[in-house]
């Protein structure tokens, strides 16, 4: 089969796609993605998942029977500031992508979540069936994504399954690929720069929560559990399996405190910080609960503590310090 993915947070992915013996084929605007990150088996269309055309002529060109739609806009506070641009890119696209998915036939269909979806959960580890009550512009666009998959898959037997991405972190232990997006936000690359002298400082955002240290606590995955969570996904719909969605975390919850003293501990350097207040959108605590995909899959991480997401996103980083080529 021929698979599409369809990104700008896909290049920790794509060895394992190949590995597995998918020929995979890129969609990506390069707008925060980056060339020299794709294996040379992955085959590469620059545009933008919202080109009906270039879409439609990539799909039929290549044969394309399942998508991997990992294109969005992520950023929280981003999307508080200018959801319009959130929902275009996030809403908007995914409409124009299922359109083009039903047209030319593609049978399978993956699409990136967020555990934003759940909001500010009643409970926590919090499971798939909690209430769907998102705060944020981000996390409305991800859940009106997900309404509309569901909707096309019941009237054009579309088979698909949601993963809900909890806190995405860490680098592949081969040093093949990591996170290095320009103006990223996310926790633990922002804390490892710090340490490395890549920024002058790092802000905590909040710590008056009503949590053991004040700080936010979340649940963080290694993005190489990520990558074969992803396989195994598209397995099962090989297999028949269809319309289910899986939460994608660890089930252990790190406080914004936790983290930085994790990044201290490994580095062996203290963090210039700061305390800044709360980012509009951010809730307290959000746990995974992850039976559902450990029943159903047989997935279980292989790089759940923090400290192997954090030791390999400092060895990338430090090897890397400018990032990727263009």
């Amino acid at each position: 089969m021929e698979v599409a993915a369809l990104t700008a947070f896909l290049a920790p992915f794509l060895p394992s796609l190949v590995k597995a013996g998918e020929k995979v084929v890129v969609i990506d605007n390069l707008s925060t993605g980056f060339q020299s990150a794709l294996p040379k088996a992955a085959a590469l269309v620059v545009g933008d998942v919202g080109n009906e055309t270039l879409v439609a002529e990539t799909i039929r060109t290549h044969a394309v029977t399942e998508i991997i739609h990992f294109a969005a806009s992520i950023v929280v506070p981003d999307s508080v500031r200018n959801p319009l641009g959130c929902y275009r890119n996030n809403t908007m696209n995914t409409r124009a992508l299922l359109d083009v998915a039903v047209k030319t036939g593609v049978s399978h269909f993956i699409f990136s979540s967020t555990a934003a979806v759940y909001g500010n959960p009643e409970r926590v580890p919090v499971a798939e069936a909690a209430p769907l009550t998102p705060m944020s512009p981000y996390g409305n666009s991800k859940l009106m994504s997900e309404m509309m998959l569901k909707d096309v898959g019941a009237a054009h037997g579309l088979k698909y399954m949601i993963l809900r991405y909890f806190n995405v972190a860490g680098a592949d232990p081969m040093l093949r690929t990591g996170q290095s997006t320009v103006g990223a936000t996310h926790l633990i690359k922002v804390a490892v720069e710090t340490a490395l002298g890549l920024r002058p400082q790092i802000e905590v955002f909040g710590t008056d929560y009503d949590t053991p240290d004040g700080t936010c606590i979340r649940d963080y995955i290694h993005v190489q559990d990520l990558a074969r969570a992803h396989v195994l996904a598209l397995g099962a719909l090989d297999g028949g399996e269809a319309f289910r969605a899986f939460n994608l975390g660890t089930e252990t919850g790190h406080s914004v405190r936790e983290v930085l003293r994790a990044v201290e501990r490994i580095s062996g350097r203290t963090l210039p910080r700061r305390a800044g207040p709360r980012r509009a959108g951010d809730p307290p605590r959000l746990v995974a609960s992850a039976a559902r995909i450990r029943q159903e899959l047989g997935f279980e991480p292989r790089l759940a503590s923090l400290d192997a997401i954090v030791e390999t996103t400092l060895r990338w980083r430090a090897e890397h310090p400018q990032g990727y080529a263009a």
